[in-house]
């Protein structure tokens, strides 16, 4: 098994009104919560422990997590961003590399989990899952990554950074700030060659804002 960090401490700022009184990862989509959608990935492939980080309405995260095997790891004050997030959690997730997945988003075919634990190799830090830009429904922006014929990725291109990953979280250490987001983490593995990237074979996408509901749900429904 290997560890899973779902993040769910976020403001849902874009997903506004429908995070004024409630947290973005409890929103449901096709008829289940995108935080229940992300658990059941991370079941279906194996992971454990999970942890599910938590700031903003994190006691309506907590109070639903309440009846499962998932550590809670709730950050007060300042949010720690994905980096920040990551690292304090760390105590709670174990040593080694890590599953990281953002619950704001929908998947069909493939889990991509387990086709990121499948693909994993010792001479890489990170693996993400990319989708490409033209396959990605309601995202807005330009892609994220390039992809060379090796599987290593670089900055800017035509696929877009999925939500879900393997990375190893040494390299947090040499990161000095208590808040920052794993982007700083992944330029550092860019740097040492040792950021990878594998194309999701289904179908994707954003949930970030009210209107990609529908648009989400047409995708699970296809």
């Amino acid at each position: 098994m290997r560890p899973l960090m779902i993040f769910a401490a976020g403001l849902g700022t874009r997903m506004r009104p429908l995070t004024d009184t409630r947290p973005k990862p409890l929103i449901p989509v096709g008829g289940r919560t995108l935080l229940d959608r992300a658990l059941d990935m991370g079941r279906a492939a194996g992971a454990g422990p999970v942890v599910v980080n938590t700031h903003y309405l994190g006691d309506q995260i907590a109070a639903h997590l309440s009846d499962r095997d998932v550590a809670v790891s709730h950050e007060p004050g300042t949010i720690l961003d994905t980096g920040g997030g990551l690292r304090q959690a760390l105590p709670l997730l174990g040593r080694g590399p890590v599953m990281t997945l953002n619950p704001d988003v929908v998947w069909t075919g493939p889990n991509p989990l387990a086709a990121l634990n499948a693909a994993w190799r010792d001479d890489m830090d990170a693996l993400l899952m990319l989708v490409p830009l033209a396959q990605a429904a309601a995202r807005r922006g330009a892609g994220d990554f390039s992809r060379d014929a090796g599987g290593r990725i670089s900055r800017r291109g035509e696929y877009v950074y999925g939500g879900a990953q393997i990375i190893r979280p040494d390299r947090l250490a040499d990161i000095p700030d208590r808040v920052f987001s794993l982007n700083r983490l992944w330029d550092l593995l860019i740097a040492d060659g040792r950021a990878f990237g594998i194309v999701h074979g289904g179908g994707w996408c954003d949930v970030g804002y009210p209107e990609a509901i529908p648009l989400a749900e047409e995708v699970l429904h296809g």
